[in-house]
């Protein structure tokens, strides 16, 4: 499976704004866009005005990199999407959250979807009551996540609630607070477009329709 290898900070300052790819660290005065806020690469400071195609362009990278995709996933959903009964966009948005590693992530369980990946991968997340490690795989409305039950994984888990106390549930999703049992998410219906991700507010998914429509 393909996967982006190099430093990940260089992705924020190519899209000029931070993508929340290494959790609390973004947050604080450690964050790489404070130090460096232009593009990497030895031209990078001398970043001109980008094209109509670039614009496109930016748009769609900064929503791939934002939930970590690569481009050959990006063009399954985008398909998906298209076909959808829903307007393309918001098709697109929702597939994006509905994906496991999104879910826990937004659940608080994971500092990062990075690090909601390597939870799953490395077996800690239940789906569906089978343990699933593919991070990937899109939730449908009235699924259940757990955490499995196991020490291992429980510490994990406490330790990613106690660091993300402060970041809210979002409203298509339910988390238990029953500590005498795993921790369990919900999601009782499909996430809309009001649902996604605050720090992805300002995307401009038309831009991404129209560059991929080409």
């Amino acid at each position: 499976m393909a996967r982006f290898t190099d430093s990940v900070c260089k992705l924020c300052r190519r899209e000029g704004r931070k993508l929340f790819l290494k959790g609390t660290r973004c947050e604080s005065d450690k964050c790489s866009l404070k130090k460096r806020n232009y593009a990497p690469g030895m031209h990078g400071q001398r970043r001109g005005k980008l094209s109509e195609y670039g614009t496109r362009l930016r748009e769609k990278q900064k929503l791939r990199r934002f939930y970590g995709v690569m481009q050959r996933q990006f063009d399954r959903y985008f398909d998906i999407a298209s076909r959808a009964k829903e307007s393309t966009g918001e098709a697109l948005l929702s597939l994006m959250e509905r994906r496991l590693d999104n879910v826990v992530y937004r659940l608080g369980w994971a500092s990062s979807r990075s690090n909601a990946r390597q939870l799953i991968a490395h077996g800690h997340i239940f789906m569906r009551a089978q343990r699933c490690t593919i991070p990937s795989l899109i939730l449908r409305a009235g699924d259940v996540v757990t955490v499995r039950n196991h020490e291992t994984s429980l510490k994990a888990i406490r330790n990613g609630l106690a660091e993300n106390d402060r970041r809210p549930v979002p409203a298509f999703l339910e988390r238990t607070n029953n500590e005498s049992e795993p921790p369990t998410g919900v999601m009782p219906r499909n996430p809309g477009r009001s649902d996604v991700d605050p720090n992805l507010e300002d995307l401009r998914e038309q831009l991404i329709i129209e560059l991929c429509s080409r």
